[in-house]
């Protein structure tokens, strides 16, 4: 992810060896890493069974604190396309219980469709 798609909060794709190596023992038994994208130093992470978000904390980011959204807790989510002007695209998910949904933008590189349609092969089960 360059400088400046960090600034203006965009997230990008990440390798998934490298997210399967730091995060491996917040994993369940059954439970694999789809997509994992990285937004400034933050994380959020797919997997087959749950969205994680990570928030590092502090000045080496070795502070981290986790949030487990099992998918079944996702009550509806939309996406917005990047556009010719607007340089990012959007996801947002809402939770239960909750009325402000999560909103994360993304550099126009990335296929925002890919991301919506693993969200939807879990949330949609």
């Amino acid at each position: 992810m360059g400088l400046f798609d960090g600034l203006m909060g965009n997230a990008s794709e990440l390798n998934l060896a490298d997210v399967n190596k730091e995060f491996a023992h917040v994993l369940a038994k059954t439970e694999s890493i789809e997509k994992a994208y990285k937004l400034i130093r933050d994380l959020f992470i797919f997997t087959n069974k749950r969205l994680i978000l990570v928030d590092k904390q502090g000045l080496s980011g070795k502070k981290m604190e986790l949030h487990s959204i099992p998918y079944k807790s996702i009550t509806h989510f939309s996406i917005e396309t990047a556009g010719t002007f607007d340089l990012d695209a959007e996801m947002k998910i809402w939770i239960s219980g909750t009325h402000t949904p999560i909103e994360k933008k993304f550099n126009k590189s990335l296929n925002i469709y890919e991301l919506q349609s693993v969200l939807a092969e879990y949330v949609l089960k």
